[in-house]
């Protein structure tokens, strides 16, 4: 791994190493670009994971206090922890499950599809498909997708036979176990998935794919990248001109630092990103960095959620296997008839007991809560993966009186669901329900949404300036050598997991920075 000079401004400043900013920092450093990661969290190992959720949760996760306000359910149950996101190299990509799908033409278009919708702030991407389709197929390879590049599927576990066969008897025809990033065979030096059911603690067997091992090693490997670890970036600062000069961070030890850039990548997610760009405000940016059209922060998605559990007579062991393991695909599409426009997936979920317990029914007690327990080991899941509506006014904004350790103002969501989400969410519950009806369960239960790692919009992509935060390539519209790298740039969610998209959009994006580098344009 290369050093640099703090004081080098020819390097490229990415902020976060998940899927975004560790795919991005590979694809330049290939390049020939130099390229400085700071990440504010620690460095893990495959052999430093750890197969238990709590003890896990406070290993990866980002726990730093956060405050909630709105009328979604998660700012009473969790108050302090809107999403469940990763403070760690590999950011969410060491947490993600692995699902890996496209987006359908239709929901790059989602403003001219769907029309007008009261209370939504719907934009069409300034991209379509036809943009992006040489880019998945790049990231599908890149990251081991099964079921493309002659890739077979995973095998189905206990909790996917159980949804496919109810799937099947109620009618649904796109059933299986998914694409997924997560190696049914050996692939690129690692080893095929065992199988071990702890997806979201980080794969302790490098099968499932994660920026941690394998974009961060290869771009050390070209002595152009330095990743800096524990290092909380708390300001972009900018030179007279207004272009981004470097960025304030305070590293391990608790010291403020200075590094100097030529460009400066914010990778941190949908909720640090508009974060640390509100807090760059300056004389000249007084509303925050990049922040001209005022949709900074604004516009926030997390997926329409929630999940539904079946009880057999019969045990399931659901925790058995890859946490995602199958997918109902019937219901992505766009059919107003059933009183929301938009589409949802149906996918298997599986929890150990400690997050069964605290997610299914929070705060919950007494006997319906003790027999659902008890039935635990009979339990089969499946979680709902639907397009929410952007809305202006779920934003993320500075806390106005909470700060963290590194005395920077922390993060406060607001979010009140549409009644578009609220529709799609019934209509997948009841859905969920006569799933596992059909399959012989003797009763489901509902769980309302708990934190998602499906944050997404609130730095959105925008044919023109004044509708969003970046250009088609994730490039700000005020500050030019200032790029979003995250899914905070999506303009819509889609209802398909994001992660592949902010991969396919991390190695375009390379591309456009690497040509306007070299014609000396930034």
């Amino acid at each position: 791994m290369a050093t640099f000079a703090k004081s080098d401004d020819s390097v490229v400043v990415i902020i976060g190493s998940g899927a975004g900013g560790g795919t991005l920092g590979n694809a330049l450093a290939q390049k020939g670009v130099k390229v400085v990661m700071l990440e504010a969290g620690a460095r893990q190992s495959t052999d430093s994971y750890i197969n238990d959720e709590w003890a896990s949760f406070a290993q990866l996760a980002w726990i730093d206090p956060r405050s909630t306000t709105g009328s979604w359910r998660i700012a009473r149950d969790f108050p302090t922890l809107p999403a469940w996101i990763c403070k760690t190299v590999g950011g969410t990509t060491t947490h993600f499950a692995g699902a890996s799908l496209r987006f359908k033409p239709y929901e790059f278009k989602a403003r001219t599809t769907y029309g007008e919708i009261a209370g939504a702030n719907l934009l069409d991407w300034p991209i379509g498909l036809e943009d992006l389709e040489p880019y998945y197929a790049k990231a599908e390879n890149l990251m081991g997708v099964t079921r493309t590049n002659g890739i077979p599927g995973l095998p189905g576990n206990n909790n996917f036979r159980v949804m496919y066969k109810g799937a099947k008897a109620v009618g649904y025809k796109d059933v299986h176990t998914g694409r997924m990033a997560i190696n049914s065979e050996p692939r690129d030096e690692r080893t095929s998935c065992h199988q071990l059911g702890f997806c979201f603690q980080g794969c302790k067997m490098g099968a499932k794919w994660s920026t941690l091992y394998t974009a961060i090693p290869a771009a050390e490997e070209t002595d152009n990248f330095e990743l800096r670890t524990e290092c909380q970036v708390v300001q972009i600062q900018h030179d007279k001109a207004g272009k981004a000069s470097g960025v304030l961070y305070v590293d391990a030890a608790g010291k403020s630092q200075v590094q100097k850039a030529r460009i400066v990548a914010v990778a941190g997610n949908a909720i640090e990103s508009p974060r640390l760009l509100l807090n760059s405000e300056s004389a000249m940016f007084p509303d925050g960095l990049g922040n001209a059209s005022g949709q900074v922060g604004r516009n926030y998605m997390r997926h329409t959620t929630g999940s539904v559990f079946g009880v057999f007579p019969e045990k399931v062991h659901f925790f058995r296997g890859t946490v995602m393991a199958g997918i109902i695909n019937d219901e992505n599409l766009n059919d107003p008839k059933r009183g929301f426009v938009g589409g949802y997936h149906l996918e298997t979920i599986s929890l150990g007991l400690p997050f069964t317990a605290s997610f299914m029914n929070p705060g919950g007690w007494g006997r319906s809560f003790a027999a659902d327990m008890d039935a635990y080991p009979h339990m089969a899941g499946m979680w709902i993966v639907g397009e929410d509506m952007p809305r202006e006014t779920n934003r993320v904004t500075l806390d106005a009186t909470v700060k963290d350790k590194a005395g920077m103002p922390v993060a406060s969501v607001h979010v009140d669901d549409h009644e578009n989400d609220e529709a799609m969410r019934n209509h997948a519950y009841k859905a969920g329900a006569n799933i596992y009806e059909a399959a012989g369960a003797t009763r489901s239960i509902l769980v309302p949404p708990y934190p998602s790692t499906h944050n997404l919009g609130t730095n959105r992509m925008s044919a023109r300036e004044a509708d969003g935060v970046v250009n088609k390539f994730g490039q700000s519209w005020q500050v030019n050598n200032l790029f979003v790298s995250d899914g905070s740039q999506f303009t819509t969610g889609a209802a398909e997991n994001p992660t592949l998209t902010i991969v396919a959009l991390a190695l375009r994006q390379a591309d456009y920075i690497a040509e306007q580098m070299a014609k000396k344009v930034i």
